[in-house]
């Protein structure tokens, strides 16, 4: 794969202000992938913290970080493993339940998606408040795999989501 470490990959995200709501700075990464050059060093320079360990499986929550998670499963010779909501997956299912700010919310994922003693690596777009990834945290945590770290290609540093995944390590490509 031709690499380009030169690449200003920030150049490729579009602040939208007040989406989706007043007083919110959107980021949006539709530029970044529909940019091949763009796309492509993002997701070698994203796997590349993760580089010659031994990662079983990636696995990311609908639907943003399936965008990331898929093409880096394939850069680290990894499994993919989708995190869906309910009633999206027709198999054997683990469920995850957890609170959000009003309400709550669950997740599903396979049974064979991932077993006891994998080394998992979880992935998202953005790292925000740390809810979601956190959740995807703690569905692993109950079947008892390795999280090698949480992965993210954006990190909004404000909203110190960061805080909720301690101890999980979290590797973020760009900062704002």
């Amino acid at each position: 794969m031709q690499r380009n470490p030169s690449l200003d990959l920030k150049q490729f995200i579009r602040e939208i202000p007040d989406f989706p709501k007043p007083g919110i700075l959107f980021r949006d990464i539709t530029p970044l992938l529909g940019n091949t050059d763009a796309f492509r060093e993002t997701i070698a320079r994203m796997a590349d913290p993760f580089r010659g360990q031994r990662i079983d499986s990636l696995v990311a929550a609908e639907a943003r970080g399936f965008i990331f998670a898929a093409p880096l499963a394939l850069e680290l010779g990894a499994a993919f493993v989708p995190v869906r909501k309910p009633g999206k997956l027709p198999h054997d299912k683990h469920s995850f339940s957890y609170d959000l700010e009003y309400g709550s919310d669950t997740l599903e994922m396979h049974k064979d998606g991932v077993v006891k003693g994998q080394r998992v690596l979880v992935v998202d777009d953005l790292l925000a408040t740390g809810g979601t990834v956190e959740a995807c945290c703690k569905l692993l945590s109950n079947i008892e795999v390795e999280i090698v770290g949480c992965l993210f290609c954006i990190e909004l540093s404000a909203l110190k989501g960061r805080s909720r995944l301690a101890p999980h390590q979290v590797v973020s490509l760009l900062k704002y």
